[in-house]
């Protein structure tokens, strides 16, 4: 099974120094296209993408991950960190099993 990134150029460089191929996108047009071309190739079992290229073209995301049983999409934040709003692992695995894993962040 192998791992495909599409995000930024920094985030996909990155990706490529760990032995994961990639492509950078910079238009949600181009994400649309790679990310389909991605889903058809057989040999692709996980996909990577930022969460602000998942946003761009979420419906197609939400698409691939309730009809098809690959590739498994996972989403990253980018280098500018998460996207505002958007929950942390910690908060959703707390929901998710209803118990505080951790401590509280202090600002």
């Amino acid at each position: 099974m192998k791992f495909h990134c599409i995000a930024d150029e920094d985030t996909v460089r990155g990706f490529r120094l760990a032995g994961i191929d990639g492509e950078a996108v910079e238009t949600a047009a181009e994400a649309e296209q790679a990310v389909r071309r991605t889903a058809e190739n057989p040999g692709i079992g996980i996909l990577i993408l930022t969460d602000l290229v998942a946003a761009e073209i979420r419906p197609l995301v939400d698409d691939i991950r309730a009809n098809r049983s690959r590739p498994l999409i996972a989403e990253i934040p980018g280098p500018d960190g998460p996207m505002p709003g958007r929950k942390t692992l910690q908060q959703l695995v707390q929901e998710a099993v209803g118990i505080r894993i951790g401590q509280e962040e202090k600002t």
